[in-house]
């Protein structure tokens, strides 16, 4: 069963969704409408993946995969560090700086994000 939906903090955009499908359409369209296709394309898929395999468990996946997306889009804590971590890799050019250890850190701040989204969206 999905957790209930949370009220909402100053520093979060919306409150978090319960994690369905609609749910999570309906919260992605309000902190992040320019990914929905990406967000129904990658769901076909898991519904594919789901009946060849006769297994639940692309379901699943697709459904926390969105749920902590959206919990990073919705909370400014998280989407501030994972942009900052973002830009750091992308204006990347081992050529240019080749300053390393800056995108270690930005890998490990993208992969701290992750999780604690992961966290809070499991509950």
């Amino acid at each position: 069963m999905a957790p209930a939906p949370q009220r909402h903090t100053a520093d979060e955009l919306i409150p978090r969704p319960e994690r369905t499908a609609g749910a999570l359409r309906a919260a992605l369209s309000r902190v992040d409408p320019s990914r929905l296709d990406e967000m129904q394309r990658t769901m076909d898929e898991a519904f594919s993946q789901a009946i060849d395999h006769k297994s639940l468990a692309p379901i699943q996946a697709w459904l926390l995969v969105w749920a902590q997306n959206i919990e990073i889009a919705r909370r400014a804590d998280l989407r501030t560090r994972y942009r900052h971590a973002q830009d750091v890799l992308t204006s990347y050019d081992k050529h240019e700086h080749g300053d390393e250890d800056a995108v270690n850190k930005a890998l490990a701040e993208i992969s701290a994000v992750l999780d604690e989204a992961q966290q809070a969206v499991r509950g």
